[in-house]
């Protein structure tokens, strides 16, 4: 029952993570590679804070999102100017420099040691280590999350975020701001990363920069696109399977080694067919979040 919690605690994980790249990339059309990134700088934030200051967790939670909302907003300063393959380079960019950072800043992160200690959920100074509360408190933070993205893609700036990505140049002479969407939406979805790296910090009670490399970006990207880009409910269906493919090959018995190079061979195939058969997503094209307001 433990293990059965634990992969249904990752898969929560991810879907935040999704879902704060999928406004970006699904809504916005801003492709970026540094929200593994945001998620280290938010788990770094919530354990340092309460390693040092011993805030309660949803204020580190708080302090977390706070932080990667304006490193977000100072990546999406560029993305007025930079597009298309120029913005991939930018925030790999940032990816790379986050990550030297977090390896060598080793009076403040820990370097390659990482922080340690880091206390686990708590509510009202009583603190919890049992996986179902967590799992609960992950998943009460991913509903905010998914309400949030919900709320957003039907206001005027979701709009805003859809006309740019079908159009920028358009979407400007229509009368829309442009700079200010973009720079709103890298904000609101490098908040939601730093919300999920702020729970994955007091989930494990340890963190280190191995757990936030461009790797995880590319993972997180697969589960956009694998789910479905620019659909609400897209990033839940891609986490949920990827996150379980890997977990399904160990048990099925097979040795340690020979799953992990599989689950990359897996990775790569699903990602293929879903770009050659499905290049819209494995969420049904009907329910293309953001039009119609009963669509999800």
């Amino acid at each position: 029952m433990e293990y059965v919690l634990h992969i249904l605690t990752l898969v929560v994980l991810y879907a935040i993570l999704a879902m704060s790249l999928n406004l970006l990339s699904g809504y916005a059309g801003q492709i970026s590679l540094a929200h593994a990134a945001f998620y280290g700088i938010g788990a770094y934030t919530a354990a340092l804070t309460a390693v040092s200051l011993g805030t309660p967790f949803f204020v580190g939670l708080l302090l977390a999102s706070m932080a990667c909302a304006v490193g977000g907003a100072v990546i999406g300063l560029p993305s007025v100017r930079v597009r298309g393959d120029y913005l991939v380079i930018a925030t790999f960019s940032l990816q790379v420099i986050t990550g030297a950072v977090l390896n060598n800043w080793t009076s403040v992160t820990g370097g390659p040691r990482g922080v340690y200690g880091i206390p686990p959920c708590g509510f009202f100074g009583f603190w919890h280590t049992s996986r179902l509360a967590f799992l609960g408190t992950a998943t009460i933070v991913a509903g905010a999350v998914f309400v949030i993205a919900w709320r957003a893609v039907r206001s005027p700036v979701g709009r805003a975020w859809k006309a740019i990505r079908e159009d920028e140049t358009f979407a400007q002479s229509m009368g829309k701001n442009v700079a200010a969407s973009k720079v709103t939406v890298f904000a609101l979805s490098a908040a939601m990363a730093g919300a999920a790296g702020a729970l994955y910090a007091h989930y494990f009670t340890y963190i280190d920069p191995s757990a936030f490399r461009v790797t995880e970006s590319i993972l997180i990207v697969s589960m956009v696109v694998v789910g479905g880009a620019g659909r609400l409910c897209g990033p839940l269906v891609g986490a949920a399977l990827l996150v379980m493919m890997p977990e399904a090959l160990r048990v099925a018995g097979l040795p340690t080694p020979a799953a992990a190079k599989l689950q990359g061979v897996l990775y790569g195939l699903l990602l293929v067919l879903v770009v050659m058969l499905r290049p819209e997503g494995l969420w049904p094209s009907g329910l293309r979040g953001g039009g119609n307001p009963g669509t999800t």
